[in-house]
């Protein structure tokens, strides 16, 4: 399976500034580095369409996701965006669940599962981002906590649509913070969440991606990205410096 790198640039740039780096990564990139690994990046709405079109223009294997996409698909709904909307501009994935909309904007299970449908109704691939708390870990209620965020982000799932999803460990202590969980936190979860997908109908390993993200930096990205668990990384910092996130994309063994 590919691994994947998702560039998460959160709200920062203009897309002028989006396609600067945008271009910066590429350059920077072996050219065969794109046939090997996913290469994702996620910039604000406002910067979709110009990167899309730069993708589109210079014929570039860089892929875009938005950072998240409406439970409505249609109507009175002021500011939002559908996955409708979404598809008409060829955007390959979209973020869901961040612990950032969850906890600022209210966001529940049940939102990111109607967002994940509405996504894949649209053929285009959820990041569903998951993780406790540092409160639920100390309690050592966490993976509990993780079980029902993943049975209630993925209710419903089809069949046919299963090959279409990327499963984000986020632990939110880690996230911005500096602190990195470590590799036995991740192979942990990352196991637990295996296994509680491959018991779910027509799932495996083989259809579903496991990624990681949290404090991922050039500095620990190569014994991340390298355990065999692991299909990928979301980077949310130092994906805003085109040298850094490169240099964590090189950090993959191919």
């Amino acid at each position: 399976m590919k691994k994947i790198i998702i560039g998460n640039w959160k709200l920062n740039l203009d897309h002028l500034q989006g396609i600067q780096l945008l271009q910066k990564i590429n350059y920077s990139l072996d050219k065969d580095i794109e046939e090997k690994i996913d290469i994702v990046l996620s910039p604000s709405h406002t910067s979709l369409r110009s990167l899309q079109t730069v993708i589109s223009t210079d014929n570039l294997k860089i892929k875009i996701s938005s950072q998240d996409v409406s439970t409505y698909s249609d109507g009175a709904f002021t500011g939002e965006v559908s996955a409708m909307q979404l598809k008409k501009l060829n955007i390959d994935y979209s973020i869901i669940g961040h612990s950032e909309r969850r906890l600022h904007f209210n966001e529940t299970d049940n939102d990111v599962n109607i967002k994940l449908t509405r996504l894949l109704e649209n053929e285009i691939f959820p990041i569903l981002c998951f993780g406790e708390s540092l409160e639920q870990r100390s309690e050592g209620s966490y993976l509990e906590f993780i079980k029902n965020q993943i049975n209630e982000g993925l209710k419903g799932v089809r069949k046919d649509k299963v090959n279409k999803l990327v499963l984000a460990y986020e632990p939110i202590w880690a996230i911005g913070t500096g602190e990195v969980a470590s590799i036995e936190n991740i192979v942990e979860v990352l196991d637990f969440v295996k296994d509680l997908v491959s018991d779910k109908p027509y799932f495996s390993d083989e259809t579903v991606k496991l990624i990681y993200g949290g404090s991922v930096s050039p500095d620990n990205s190569s014994e991340i990205l390298n355990t065999s668990i692991v299909d990928g990384a979301l980077v949310g910092g130092a994906s805003l410096d085109a040298d850094k996130f490169v240099d964590i994309i090189k950090s993959v063994n191919l």
